[in-house]
């Protein structure tokens, strides 16, 4: 059975593929491809157990977009749940080493619980 957060995250992943496309004429295919195949969250791991980031990760680096990065989607609060400790430390660790402002972007990722995740977290998504 899929979770609210993994079917919230699967759809999260595609608006942001078409975001890209669309903002800066990227076109991720093969993590599409990954998505119809694992599912967003199954993607996400995937991606995230290999020591190096993807080609992609690099694209969205040379963009400045990181923050539309599967790492900077896996750490937001309302999906935590969804990857291990180590997953979310891989994650994290690519994002510092890209200098993103892993902190900043979470405290302003915070104020924006969405709705669904609000009503599943209850008052911890309000701080």
């Amino acid at each position: 059975m899929t979770s609210e957060a993994e079917r919230r995250f699967r759809a999260d992943m595609v608006r942001g593929v078409e975001r890209l496309k669309r903002e800066i004429g990227y076109n991720a295919t093969r993590f599409l491809r990954m998505v119809g195949e694992y599912g967003g969250a199954g993607a996400a791991r995937h991606l995230l157990t290999g020591r190096d980031a993807s080609d992609g990760f690099t694209t969205l680096w040379e963009h400045r977009r990181l923050e539309m990065s599967v790492e900077a989607h896996v750490l937001l609060p309302w999906y935590r749940e969804l990857f291990s400790e180590a997953q979310l430390g891989t994650a994290e660790r690519r994002l510092r080493e890209h200098c993103f402002d892993v902190d900043a972007f979470l405290t302003q990722s915070g104020r924006n619980w969405p709705a669904w995740a609000q009503q599943e977290h209850g008052e911890d998504a309000l701080g």
